[in-house]
């Protein structure tokens, strides 16, 4: 039987994982070797980079709507519980939308939240 060498196949394994590497500087792009770790520890951080652009957009929609409440009278905490007191069921991210974009609704918001906590 004939001997299959697998050339073929380590050239295709190289180039997949140096096209990912495509950008780098220097032999993070050019050397297999050096360009595995490097596009090894980008997939593992752009993993973790997701997960931590949640918490960043939620620590945004926050510090909005907590501005736009103080403008109102009242603190996030304040105005996040006399909206949950007043049923209404509204996420963070529309609540920062309308803070930014729609003042006027946003303070009617915030004199339903006063008017339950009162």
């Amino acid at each position: 039987m004939a001997r299959i060498k697998g050339g073929l196949n380590a050239k295709k394994k190289h180039n997949r994982v140096l096209k990912l590497a495509k950008g780098y500087r220097g032999a993070r792009s050019k050397q297999y070797r050096i360009a595995k770790q490097s596009v090894m520890r980008a997939l593992t951080s752009s993993y973790a980079g997701r997960k931590e652009r949640k918490r960043q957009f939620r620590q945004l929609w926050i510090a909005r709507i907590n501005a736009a409440a103080r403008l109102n009278g009242l603190s996030y905490s304040k105005f996040m519980y006399g909206l949950k007191l007043a049923n209404v069921d509204m996420n963070r991210k529309m609540l920062a939308e309308m803070a930014v974009n729609d003042a006027a609704g946003f303070a009617s918001l915030a004199e339903l939240a006063k008017s339950k906590l009162a």
